[in-house]
């Protein structure tokens, strides 16, 4: 059966420093120096982006909406209007109102 006489590596950095490497530093005494070599962003991350492109995103969809609700509004009021020109005049309660007349 094989017993552990020297300490491994500590469980965090174990990935880091070779393990022979680390039990010379431990028995002479050494400092263990770890260099990690890193690079920073150089630019701003992809989610600083997303509310602006959400906000924007849902005001086009408003402006869509309220022109196609418009257009919907005056298509319905044209038929409305076109409607009431062929059935002649309008009355209602012994009232007459013509709205659209021939210029005969």
């Amino acid at each position: 059966m094989h017993s552990r006489t020297r300490r491994d590596p500590p469980g965090i950095i174990t990935p880091h420093i070779p393990a022979d490497a680390y039990r010379r530093a431990e028995a002479t005494g050494a400092p263990v120096v770890i260099v990690v070599h890193t690079t920073d962003p150089t630019g701003r991350p992809l989610r600083d982006y997303l509310f602006p492109l959400a906000v924007a995103g849902a005001a086009a969809i408003g402006v869509f909406a309220t022109v196609a609700a418009l257009l919907a509004l005056l298509d319905f009021a044209v038929h409305t209007a076109v409607s009431i020109a062929a059935a002649g005049p309008l009355s209602i309660g012994g009232i007459s109102l013509k709205l659209f007349g021939s210029k005969r």
